[in-house]
């Protein structure tokens, strides 16, 4: 789980009458039509899903949020000092934009640029960020990742810091997660910096814990996304019909989430059809987790020649400060 993912100028499904793009509607279309039936998770991020992760991260068993954050805490006047006052702070997937903000007093930024997905949800949050922050730039830009990274053309070209925490980067395969970093990087210029969080590899049963919590916050944002599909291209999805399913894939390195059916279903949309069959599986999301050295092996080739690794004490999650060379 993650608060962004990945049309370069995306218009969020809640803008309007929430029928979404017309390629949104076809590529949610085509998802749902593969052998192997899947939803991208960005659709996860309506309103109430973005309430819902934000409650996902509170929770004892989800981990990553708050375990990045104490690193943060540990290390920001570190970092702060090595990318220096005055930066143009670009957070990538930015939803309730807290992480960021956390590190406003350490990183001195001159300029804010949220970006996300949820473009309703963002302008709720931003008007509150201005309120506190009154003598920084903030403003928002809406971006799906999934085509590649778009940002605001009138951005400073030097002194960019590029931010991008959660590990929203283990929703890429582990070939795109390297095309994203260098997709990044070519909006750096020598010298620009990226502090990007990284999930690591762990005992499998933490990992399951961290997406199957007791409370079942984490199977109502999975099964939320029929609803949300439902709006966008007129599908007939009851949630009851589907039961969430989370695991780690050791092989793979990965949490894998999916929609399993309950009983044997039909479901339609205008001009469309699809049945699935009792115990099919639609798949949400992927989430890899990786070795600390392999991911700086990653940002190097990307691009990063310079990179700094700050750990956890158990060793569970990584903030990497990187350098483009």
């Amino acid at each position: 789980m993650t608060s962004d993912l990945h049309d370069m100028t995306f218009k969020h499904p809640n803008d309007g009458d929430d029928q979404g793009s017309f390629g949104d509607h076809q590529a949610i279309i085509q998802g749902l039509l593969m052998e192997s039936a899947t939803i991208a998770p960005k659709y996860f991020y309506d309103d109430l899903g973005c309430r819902l992760f934000e409650v996902i991260t509170t929770l004892p068993a989800y981990y990553p949020t708050r375990i990045e954050s104490e690193i943060f805490r540990a290390s920001a006047t570190t970092i702060g000092a090595q990318i220096g006052e005055g930066a143009t702070l670009i957070d990538l997937g930015a939803g309730n934009c807290e992480k960021a903000a956390g590190l406003f007093d350490a990183l001195k930024p001159k300029r804010y640029v949220a970006v996300d997905i949820a473009s309703d949800f963002l302008d709720g949050v931003l008007k509150g960020l201005r309120e506190r922050y009154p003598n920084l730039v903030i403003e928002g830009h809406t971006s799906d990742f999934s085509g590649g990274l778009s940002l605001p053309s009138d951005l400073p070209q030097h002194h960019r810091l590029m931010f991008y925490p959660g590990s929203s980067i283990g929703n890429f395969t582990p070939d795109d997660a390297m095309t994203f970093l260098k997709d990044i990087r070519k909006e750096l210029h020598l010298g620009g910096h990226l502090l990007i969080g990284v999930d690591l590899i762990k005992d499998d049963r933490l990992l399951d814990m961290a997406y199957n919590d007791p409370l079942g916050i984490t199977a109502a944002f999975n099964r939320n996304i029929l609803n949300h599909i439902n709006r966008l291209i007129g599908s007939d999805f009851d949630i009851a019909d589907f039961k969430h399913v989370a695991f780690y894939h050791r092989e793979e390195k990965r949490i894998e989430m999916h929609l399993e059916a309950q009983r044997d279903r039909l479901i339609q949309w205008p001009k469309g059809e699809r049945h699935f069959r009792k115990k099919e599986r639609i798949q949400t999301e992927y989430s890899y987790k990786y070795h600390p050295d392999t991911f700086e092996c990653m940002l190097k080739a990307a691009g990063f020649p310079i990179v700094k690794t700050y750990l956890d004490d158990r060793g569970w999650f990584s903030v990497f400060h990187a350098e483009a060379g």
